[in-house]
């Protein structure tokens, strides 16, 4: 994805950086694979905001992404690189030879024109799906199961890919991009490649507005609150809070664990991020 800047005609203009869609192929999304996108503007059933600073934001529908893969050994033209507004990953439009049309992550290299496939019987090229046990050794990966057959959960937002470090009988050692190294299952799928839209962090949004179109409302900091609202509100004139970093609940925000010590998955991760 290329990315274009614009000349400084308006503070709003002055440091946006927008990508160009130069290689969005899709000129409308297929209806048949799309669904409302009900907003709860960050509130619960019972109208208790749980979430903070959601609400607003342009309508949009969701696509429905074939994250488990379900057409094992049947091969499938890409027939066009689409747009998600809810992610930030494009994704690819395949069509299979049954004539069933579905929407997947466009892995880095894929374009309009090519065969993907899925299944053991699959090789292992950027955008094809296999078992994570016959995908060579050092190869890039994305879309992972972290059960096999539940569906793709890791390395799934832009630019993002995970490395295949070792196997041992039926188990896989990837290293993801954080850094942390885990266990999976031989049996779980990944997609050769890296996710695709790498350049989407270098975004720069460059007014208020724009967050606010993706449905983002302005967030108050807790120094400027009163102590009555907030655990670092308060003081008299301009204070730096007084106290440790810390969420209107008094949960540490910077540094405190927060993981739970007996996390089932525990035992599958060989080495932290930190």
């Amino acid at each position: 994805m290329a990315l274009k800047t614009f000349k400084a005609r308006s503070q709003g203009m002055r440091f946006r950086v927008a990508p160009t869609f130069e290689e969005i192929t899709e000129k409308k999304p297929v209806k048949s694979l799309t669904r409302p996108v009900r907003k709860t503007a960050g509130r619960n059933n019972t109208g208790v905001i749980t979430t903070r600073h959601k609400g607003g934001g342009a309508k949009r529908r969701y696509r429905i992404v074939d994250f488990m893969r379900q057409k094992d050994g049947m091969p499938a033209t890409v027939e066009a690189i689409a747009y998600d507004p809810n992610r930030s990953a494009n994704l690819a439009l395949l069509k299979y030879e049954d004539g069933t049309r579905s929407y997947i992550l466009a892995a880095e290299g894929v374009k309009p024109g090519m065969t993907l496939m899925s299944g053991e019987k699959a090789e292992a090229t950027p955008g094809n799906c296999l078992p994570l046990g016959l995908i060579p050794l050092g190869l890039f990966v994305h879309c992972v199961e972290l059960i096999p057959g539940q569906g793709a959960k890791v390395a799934r937002s832009a630019g993002t890919e995970a490395q295949i470090m070792a196997r041992e009988g039926d188990t896989v050692t990837l290293k993801m991009a954080s850094g942390e190294v885990r266990l999976f299952s031989a049996r779980c799928k990944a997609t050769v490649g890296a996710v695709g839209n790498k350049d989407w962090g270098s975004i720069h949004l460059g007014k208020a507005g724009r967050k606010r179109y993706l449905g983002v409302r302005p967030t108050v900091r807790g120094v400027a609150m009163n102590p009555v609202d907030h655990p670092m509100g308060g003081g008299e004139g301009r204070t730096s809070g007084g106290s440790h970093p810390r969420s209107p609940w008094g949960q540490l925000a910077k540094g405190g664990k927060t993981r739970n010590p007996h996390k089932a998955s525990n035992k599958v991760i060989v080495k932290r991020r930190k």
